[in-house]
């Protein structure tokens, strides 16, 4: 290892020993448990999931339970995560998991690539955390150290450089924690001084939620949680296009049903 790379090592090393972020899964990393706070992080904030995780394993505390889930007390405990497609994705994935591989998550990254709504960086960082194998993957955080460190001055950095330096770097013999480390000093840096990201060749400016489609999927789920709706009533709190594509799109992807003139979700 170059001797920059062996700084680079020493110093994330150093910054986890004192800042070390406590998180519940990473007392329980069972495989299960890696699997489903893997896929909540995706894309959403870490403070949010630490509130949501705990009420989700409580309920669903193992593939078959969450398999064996019904639409509404599924999305009512995933309620405020954000992109609640992912909670069907999940249970999709556990039905799979428990018929095809009897209960057991594979340690396999092309199998679980082939689950739902996973992709190949979640089924990597779902190895490495579960079982502990080193395996080169890329997340936001990731990105942000790497780039911080080894690419101070250059813009449009494409992640295949990013993933030679991660390959370089990572810790053979404790790779769950070493990416631990990447991710607590990455989460540091986003918050003191500009996001090194921007300078990423892959990065994307968030849309808002806030006037989106998005904002009133999730408030017609909010809705029909609590009780099935008429289109006049939904009408009242949504009134203009977004409510139409919203329902269309929730109807689609399997969350609700219509009957008549009234949605509700679907059992």
């Amino acid at each position: 290892m170059k001797k920059r790379d062996g700084d680079f090592v020493k110093k994330v090393w150093g910054f986890y020993k004192i800042n070390k972020r406590p998180m519940p899964w990473r007392v329980d990393i069972s495989p299960y448990s890696i699997f489903i706070s893997e896929v909540m992080l995706q894309q959403t904030q870490v403070a949010r999931v630490q509130v949501k995780y705990p009420l989700f394993m409580q309920t669903f505390p193992d593939f078959k339970s969450l398999s064996l889930a019904d639409t509404r007390t599924l999305l009512a405990v995933w309620q405020g995560m954000g992109y609640n497609r992912r909670a069907l994705y999940l249970r999709a994935a556990a039905a799979i998991i428990e018929e095809k591989y009897k209960g057991v998550l594979p340690n396999n990254v092309a199998l679980l690539d082939e689950l739902p709504g996973i992709g190949y960086a979640t089924a990597c960082s779902v190895i490495v955390f579960a079982f502990n194998v080193p395996v080169s993957f890329i997340e936001t955080n990731i990105r942000r150290v790497y780039i911080h460190h080894f690419f101070s001055e250059k813009k449009k950095i494409d992640d295949e450089d990013i993933l030679a330096l991660v390959l370089e770097t990572v810790d053979k013999k404790n790779p769950r924690e070493w990416y631990w480390a990447l991710m607590d000093y990455g989460a540091y840096l986003a918050k003191h001084g500009q996001n090194p990201n921007i300078r990423s060749k892959h990065y994307i400016k968030q849309k808002k939620f806030k006037g989106s489609v998005r904002e009133v999927r999730g408030g017609v789920l909010s809705l029909l949680l609590k009780q099935s709706s008429t289109l006049k009533r939904l009408k009242e709190v949504y009134a203009d296009e977004r409510l139409f594509t919203a329902l269309e799109q929730l109807i689609k992807e399997g969350f609700i049903t219509k009957d008549k003139d009234t949605y509700k979700i679907i059992q």
